[in-house]
C-alpha cells in the first residue's frame, strides 16, 4: 500500500509539472492578452476537467480491481505487479513518442474567448491522465479510502501545480528547461511504475 501511495505521488507531481499540460493556455493567455486573473481562472477550469475525467476512468478501474481481487487470489501480489511493471517498460520505450495534450490549430486562431476555452475544455477532458490510472486499478485490492486518497491526491496537486506554474511563468517569474522535462517525463513515469511494481512484489 504504501509504495502505491508513494508512486500515486510521484505520478501526480509530475503530471502537474510536465508543460504539456498547462502550457498551451499559457501561451493562448498571452497572444489573447488575458490578464493573469483570467489566465489563472481557465487554468482552472481545464485543470478541473482534465483531472475529473481522470478521476472517471480511475473509479472504474478501481471496482475492476476490487473484482479481480475477489475471483483471483494472486492478484494483489504477482498480477497487479505485472501490470504496473508492463505499463512502466511500454512508457520507458515509447517516452520518445509520447504526447499527452496538444492545442488543435483552430484553438491557436483568433476566436471569441468563450470558443477559446470551451475547445480548452473539452481538449482536456478527453485527455485523461493515463499514467496514474494503474494505481487506481491496483488500489481496487484495497480498502477503498486508498482509491479515494489517491483521487484526491491527484486532483489537488494537479491543480495546485497547475495554477502556481501557470500564474509564475506568466509573469516572466519561472524560467525551466520545458522541452527537457517534457521529453523525459516518459522515462521518469516508466521508472515509477516499474520500481512500484517490484515494490508491491515485496510490500504489500
Amino acid at each position: 500500500m504504501f509504495s502505491i501511495i508513494t508512486g500515486s505521488l510521484i505520478i501526480s507531481l509530475l503530471h502537474a509539472v510536465i508543460p504539456n499540460h498547462w502550457l498551451p493556455i499559457l501561451a493562448i493567455g498571452k497572444k489573447e492578452r488575458w490578464t493573469t486573473a483570467e489566465v489563472t481562472k481557465v487554468t482552472l477550469i481545464c485543470g478541473l476537467a482534465h483531472g475529473v475525467s481522470t478521476v472517471l476512468i480511475g473509479a472504474i478501474l478501481s471496482i475492476v480491481g476490487a473484482k479481480l481481487e475477489g475471483s483471483l487470489t494472486h492478484f494483489t501480489s504477482v498480477i497487479a505487479p505485472i501490470i504496473l511493471i508492463s505499463i512502466g517498460i511500454a512508457f520507458i520505450y515509447r517516452h520518445h513518442k509520447h504526447k499527452h495534450f496538444h492545442i488543435d490549430e483552430e484553438i491557436k486562431k483568433k476566436k471569441p474567448k468563450a470558443a477559446i476555452i470551451t475547445a480548452l475544455v473539452i481538449a482536456m477532458f478527453f485527455s485523461p491522465c493515463m499514467e496514474i490510472e494503474a494505481y487506481f486499478l491496483l488500489a481496487g485490492a484495497y480498502p477503498l479510502w486508498l482509491a479515494w486518497f489517491i483521487a484526491l491526491l491527484y486532483l489537488f496537486i494537479t491543480m495546485i501545480g497547475m495554477l502556481l506554474l501557470v500564474r509564475y511563468a506568466y509573469k516572466g517569474l519561472l524560467r525551466l528547461n520545458w522541452h527537457s522535462l517534457e521529453h523525459n517525463a516518459g522515462i521518469i513515469t516508466g521508472v515509477t511504475l516499474v520500481a512500484t511494481g517490484i515494490l508491491t512484489f515485496f510490500i504489500q
